[in-house]
């Protein structure tokens, strides 16, 4: 599950946000968020949603440190990682996780997008607001 959500969310990011995709731009924010909506998507439908979430932590959390980045970098993966989990138990009350959609996701990400804020500094807080790195 967590290989089909990082083919998946990999791929949409691509189609949505071509150039900043695979840098530290916007896309690279609307991607780990999606990473994360994914996996506890994938999971919930087989498992209770807090066993998914908890999944899908350990496992993002996990990539941060299999795979290191400057500290910068990996404050904004992570935060972008609990901004898709957070999106995910926003979402979970009105729709049966059977019935849950890649395209919810999708649609309510694209919108944050539009929203989303430059981090700076390691000790920025933006909430639950994407947030991306300065080119």
């Amino acid at each position: 599950m967590g290989f089909y959500a990082t083919l998946k969310s990999f791929s949409l990011a691509q189609k949505h946000f071509p150039k900043s995709h695979s840098n530290n731009g916007i896309g690279n924010a609307f991607r780990h968020s999606l990473w994360t909506c994914l996996i506890t998507m994938y999971c919930s439908k087989i498992s209770s949603p807090q066993k998914a979430l908890d999944y899908a932590k350990k496992m993002t959390d996990l990539h941060e440190q299999l795979f290191p980045n400057e500290p910068l970098e990996t404050k904004m993966d992570l935060h972008n990682n609990q901004v898709g989990m957070n999106l995910f138990e926003e979402l979970l009350p009105g729709i049966h996780r059977q019935f849950f959609e890649t395209s919810f996701f999708v649609e309510k990400l694209n919108q944050k997008t539009k929203t989303a804020k430059i981090l700076e500094k390691v000790d920025d807080d933006f909430g639950d607001e994407l947030v991306y790195l300065k080119d």
